[in-house]
């Protein structure tokens, strides 16, 4: 793979040498003060290894989480539900930005060292899951609430038990398991954010808005859909007429003109946007799980969790061209209500201490009711021009997941052969440690925008202040899109571990098999209406639910000689009702993989550890336009006809079989700590396109409002990783560890400008040529008894990650993009992958009080200036450093009962987008307070 820095290679040596040298620990078994009263952050005898990030309260979660990172043969890293919950993190998007190398994009997607998310993988207890997004198949983050979460695991190292599809890393999320014994826990709070005004944008819904759901107010009528399906999908008044005709040859304009504003009627248009207070923000949370014992050998459990959260957020940005900021710009104004409810019941079933078997139902909605003024000017109007435009948004997205797991682990241990004969009868020659794993998971991710409408207005302003407006003249003043998603995963496999002792060696031999499917249809119906033309200008006046009323939209002439000559002015005002879109904006796509793995993983004399092994994928992809309402051979809903000479299949399906190997080794000592270990892993593997973006067609991204296009024939990405870890772990609970990586990339999947007209933004997907990300990750925790008294409560902890090479060559496919214009020096021109920062840095300041009763968590996390979007036909588009300070209170009044307080980007700090200096997007997230007390044991 092709790369040109190596000359930036840091030396490892080097980096060790450096961060040692700065670390300045104490000597390992220095002793606590006598005097000292034993505290969470004093060690005592017993102190074990402690998690990277906390100390206190959370030790004996935290024990098990560092045990798994320092067993794992491949580079891993974990944070724990206590850990989340002292950083004060309220989706699993926002948690992971803790991590060392990952960065949170959007507040919803998860950069992994730099690289996009679709160079990252989700998976549920080790399954795979669907996405709720439109157009994307990586999932995002924040429809995940970090209550559900037991622990996070990120895997930046690939290893043959995990999917090929692996770029920059691996996220598991671990959901909450069977409790050891009786809990039940309650939880309520209240919060709000700085930026909320008094009064915020809405508009009238429907009755089950407060369950994030809608009721049908909001839903294209059935009567609708009928018309749609009996005029074959063009409800224009043509295409009435045209049909009435055949039934009735004496059918007139008036009659067709008649039909279609029925259809107009029929629609949604109580759309005024008004005023109303903000609530707080609320959270509601309860669980409860019990363990039970019958007999010796068998043990039954379960945990049921539900929560409610809703919330009021008002944005403001500010957006501007770069060619002329001060003429193109715009002013948009967000109220955003949220509902997010979460449902939970797990059940598991123990049979001695070998067999375990357990299920997990998980439920998740995400629902975003959004209300948005737009005033903006462009080419078209300039703001010195006393003329521009006003968007009216109103848009009610409900997003579901519903997932069902089971799954299983056997041992042929010694109390099974004992108890099973048969057992020790066929299995007698295997090692009792011998341990096969299985399992088996269905989830469905649905996203419904029963409406989403966009109305168009003139305005007439001063110095860009809006003085006066009315609702633009033409066929679609008013927008309306109705979108359904279903992404279904069927996801089972098994495994199996035989472990072999000779001497002072341990084998351990282990493969599996692997098979996921995935379903997805998105259909999307986008209604106009509009005025042609009106018999007064005020009739486009005044709130959109009165433009848009009955009686503008009904209220015909007198009779007179003019209208029994022309039947089209029997009607005062000319609104035309139709369906838009090209077809292509609806899709059908499914992907499988089977999958086959094998690792050996052979462990000498606790010293040397030897881990590697292959996978072999066969993976299967399709993908369809799909037109719902195509009701002819000229007009089909899919477009695929194999027996036609041109057609090529390459057009709509992939199909790729390869081996992906991967290994890693590691040393095991004592070298300046009491666990020392040092890790190299390499692996290869592969990025595949997503869902759609293999097929000719073009479409509207619901996310981003550009038209985008798929590409025939586009390649998998290559990625060859390499990394090496140093991790030390002190007897007093101190923790560093030093990793450098590269990661090599042939044909990179991004998204490059493509010409458009003046007021379109287009882009498509391509392969570029290549890329290489180059860096460093240093980790530490340090608690700060070494400086006697007080400081015994408290402890520092941090990472920081530095990447000095994210380079990404263009090549032929990218030849005119601005940054390889621009670049003259180094040659090859190259740019830089979008989303990578050079630096990221997280930092804890953290306090446990001696007794135990309090904690508090001052919070850092910073990211260098990092790649928002390329630019083709002007400057890149760059996103600015940001830093949120985060503060975290926690009181303990008794063992039951916790008041949490959390304050969130206490510096205020605005998220800001340049174009070479010329600021083309602004925004101030606020601060956000929130207020919380649970009770529970």
């Amino acid at each position: 793979m092709k790369t040109n820095a190596n000359s930036k290679k840091l030396p490892l040596a080097f980096a060790i040498a450096a961060a040692m040298a700065a670390w300045h620990l104490p000597a390992v078994g220095q002793e606590a003060d006598e005097d000292a009263v034993p505290s969470p952050t004093t060690p005592t005898e017993e102190a074990e290894i402690e998690e990277v990030v906390v100390l206190g309260r959370f030790i004996s979660s935290s024990q098990q989480l560092v045990n798994e990172r320092m067993s794992d043969a491949f580079a891993t890293d974990l944070l724990g539900a206590d850990t989340i919950s002292r950083l004060g993190d309220s989706t699993v998007a926002a948690a992971l930005r803790r991590v060392p190398g990952l960065t949170l994009v959007q507040d919803k997607f998860v950069y992994i060292r730099g690289l996009g998310e679709r160079y990252s993988q989700t998976t549920l207890n080790g399954a795979f899951i669907p996405s709720p997004d439109l157009t994307r198949n990586v999932i995002p983050l924040n429809v995940f609430p970090t209550s559900v979460v037991e622990s996070l695991r990120v895997q930046k190292s690939y290893s043959p038990g995990l999917s090929a599809n692996f770029g920059g890393g691996a996220v598991d999320i671990r959901t909450k398991g069977i409790p050891d014994a009786f809990t039940l826990r309650f939880e309520a709070g209240i919060g709000d954010n700085s930026e909320n005004p008094g009064s915020v944008l809405t508009y009238n819904g429907g009755g089950d808005d407060d369950f994030g759901t809608d009721d049908g107010f909001r839903a294209l009528p059935q009567s609708i859909r009928d018309g749609i399906a009996e005029f074959q999908g063009n409800p224009s008044v043509n295409q009435i007429l045209t049909f009435l005709q055949r039934q009735d040859p004496s059918a007139g304009l008036f009659d067709a003109q008649t039909v279609n504003r029925q259809f107009a009627l029929a629609l949604n248009r109580d759309v005024s946007v008004r005023e109303t207070s903000a609530d707080p923000d609320y959270k509601l949370r309860g669980s409860i799980g019990n363990a039970f014992q019958f007999g010796s050998d068998w043990e039954a459990g379960f945990a049921l969790g539900a929560s409610y959260e809703t919330d009021w957020r008002f944005r403001r940005t500010r957006t501007a061209t770069f060619a002329l900021p001060e003429e193109q710009n715009g002013i948009r104004e967000e109220t955003t209500r949220s509902v997010n409810i979460s449902g939970t019941a797990n059940f598991g079933l123990k049979f001695l201490a070998d067999h375990e078997i357990e299920t997990t139902t998980l439920f998740l909605r995400n629902t975003d009711d959004e209300t948005e003024i737009f005033d903006f000017f462009n080419e078209n109007r300039q703001r010195s021009g006393n003329r521009g435009f006003r968007d009216y948004r109103l848009e009610f997205e409900e997003r579901n997941m519903t997932t069902n797991q089971i799954r299983g682990t056997h041992y042929l241990g010694t109390d099974t052969r004992e108890r099973l004969p048969f057992v020790g009868t066929l299995f007698g020659w295997l090692p009792t440690e011998t341990m096969v794993e299985w399992f088996y998971s269905d989830s469905t991710a649905e996203t419904d925008i029963p409406n989403r409408v966009i109305v168009r207005s003139d305005t007439e302003t001063e110095n860009g202040v809006v003085q006066d407006e009315s609702v633009r003249l033409g066929s679609s003043a008013a927008d309306y899109r109705f979108t359904e998603l279903e992404d279904q995963v069927e996801n089972y496999g098994w495994s199996a571990m035989l472990p072999l002792e000779f001497g002072n060696n341990i084998l351990e031999l282990s493969g599996g098999y692997d098979h996921a499917q995935k379903a997805r249809t998105y259909a999307q119906t986008e209604i106009s209406l509009g005025y042609l033309d009106v018999s007064d200008l005020s009739v486009l006046e005044g709130s959109l639910s009165g433009v848009f009323s009955d009686g503008n939209i009904t209220a015909r002439l007198p009779d007179n000689p003019l209208t029994a000559i022309d039947e089209s002015r029997n009607y005062v005002n000319n609104i035309v009702f139709d369906r838009q879109g090209a077809n292509t904006n609806s899709y059908i796509a499914a992907t499988m993989t089977d999958s086959i793995w094998g690792k050996f993983d052979w462990t000498i004399a606790d010293t040397w550890r030897i881990a590697a092994g292959a996978r072999w994928e066969d993976y299967r992809q399709a993908s369809v336009p799909w037109n719902p309402w195509g009701f002819s051979e000229d007009d089909p809903q899919v477009r695929i006809d194999a027996e036609d000479e041109d057609f090529d299949p390459s057009e709509f399906a992939f199909n790729e079989d390869e081996i992906y190997p991967a290994a890693a080794l590691t040393y095991m000592g004592s070298f300046w700590a009491d666990t020392f270990q040092l890790r190299l892993g390499y692996s290869e593997t592969a990025v595949r396109p997503d869902l759609r973006e293999i097929t000719f067609s073009s479409y509207i991204d619901p996310i981003t409002d550009t038209l985008t296009q798929g590409q025939p024939g586009l390649r998998p990405s290559e990625v060859e990783n390499i990394d090496l870890r140093a991790e030390w772990y002190f007897a007093n609970s101190d923790t560093l560890s030093i990793t450098v990586f590269q990661k090599d990339i042939t044909d990179p999947i991004e998204f490059v400008e493509i010409p458009a007209s003046d007021t379109t933004i287009a882009r498509r997907i391509q392969n570029l040529e290549s890329a290489s990300i180059q860096g460093m990750e240093f980790e530490f925790l340090k608690e700060l008894a070494f400086l006697g008294g007080y400081w015994d409560t408290l402890f520092v902890q941090g990472n920081f990650t530095y990447q000095w090479d994210k380079d990404l060559e263009a090549g032929p496919n990218g030849s005119d993009l601005f940054c390889a214009q621009t670049d003259a020096d180094p040659a090859p021109p190259s740019c830089e992958l979008s989303g990578a920062s050079e630096l990221v840095a997280n930092f804890m300041f953290g306090y446990d009080s001696r007794d135990s009763r309090h904690t508090a968590s001052l919070i850092l996390n910073y990211f260098d200036e990092r790649l928002f979007s390329f630019g083709r036909f002007g400057p890149d588009a760059i996103e600015q450093p940001f830093t949120s300070l985060d503060f975290t209170y926690f009181w303990y009044p008794t063992d039951r009962l916790t008041l949490k307080a959390k304050a969130q980007n206490v510096l205020n700090e605005t998220v800001s987008i340049e174009r070479e200096g010329v600021v083309v997007f602004e925004e101030d997230p606020g601060t956000t307070y929130s207020l919380a007390l649970q009770w529970g044991f």
